[in-house]
């Protein structure tokens, strides 16, 4: 069994990183380069570059970015946002992105997922979950940062993107995103114990326990965490201090 993976995200809007409460009231946190070289140095054991308004402008413009980052920070880095076609997908690997992340795409077109894993790889492709509670055990995902609902049931649509081929799921909760209230356990619980596939748990996360409650006591593969490191409520480091405590030992340790 793969070691659990503890994943800094980066949200961008043009030249900066941003970061809202449920995807709301974006703050500027600031430049993503000295962002990403910090959390490696801190100890990252991967990257999570998103385009916020990559679906309103049509097009991802991070490939910038990612060329940047890839010169002189060696961990994985995923990107996603406004990736559309396979093309768009190559554009990003070749400027040295591990994986891509679709969300909006993927529910327009899920042949998409398909075609993107027969030439990619399976390995390479992360489907973004977008999901908020919406009754007792019920979870609908939604698109376009969290905007816009699709009335798809979000176990299902997982079930779905698994057997299309995609490699990996990013959970995101839109109702707990930037409030620090923890990660929604009993959907990222049930999400893990239902696909075979390695489930991403974000959204929520105020300090380090609630990192190792979720890599504990669910079947989560990594978590990917922004305010908590943006705002210093703690390091990388400090959060793998308290995984040690509870007897995990990250991927990169």
């Amino acid at each position: 069994m793969q070691k659990p993976r503890i994943i800094a995200r980066l949200d961008i809007k043009t030249a900066n990183v941003v970061k809202g409460i449920r995807f709301e009231g974006l703050r500027i946190m600031g430049k993503p380069d000295e962002l990403a070289t910090r959390y490696y140095e801190q100890g990252a054991d991967e990257l999570l570059y998103i385009d916020t308004v990559a679906s309103l402008y049509g097009r991802n413009n991070l490939s910038d970015v990612v060329k940047q980052a890839a010169s002189h920070i060696f961990i994985p880095m995923t990107v996603g946002g406004g990736i559309r076609t396979v093309g768009d997908a190559q554009t990003l690997l070749r400027s040295g992105a591990d994986k891509i992340a679709i969300n909006t795409a993927a529910v327009k077109n899920p042949k998409l997922i398909k075609e993107l894993a027969s030439i990619l790889g399976s390995q390479a492709i992360v489907v973004s979950l977008q999901v908020k509670c919406v009754g007792p055990e019920k979870w609908e995902i939604y698109v376009d940062n969290g905007r816009e609902k699709t009335g798809l049931d979000a176990m299902d649509w997982a079930k779905q993107v698994e057997e299309l081929g995609a490699g990996e799921l990013l959970v995101t909760s839109v109702d707990r995103d930037g409030t620090g209230l923890g990660f929604d356990e009993q959907f990222i619980s049930r999400l893990a114990s239902n696909v075979s596939l390695p489930v991403v748990a974000g959204g929520g996360a105020k300090g380090p326990q609630d990192i190792s409650h979720i890599l504990s006591e669910t079947d989560a593969s990594a978590v990917a965490i922004a305010s908590m490191l943006h705002y210093g409520r703690a390091t990388i480091g400090e959060i793998k201090q308290e995984l040690t405590k509870v007897g995990i030992s990250t991927a990169r340790h």
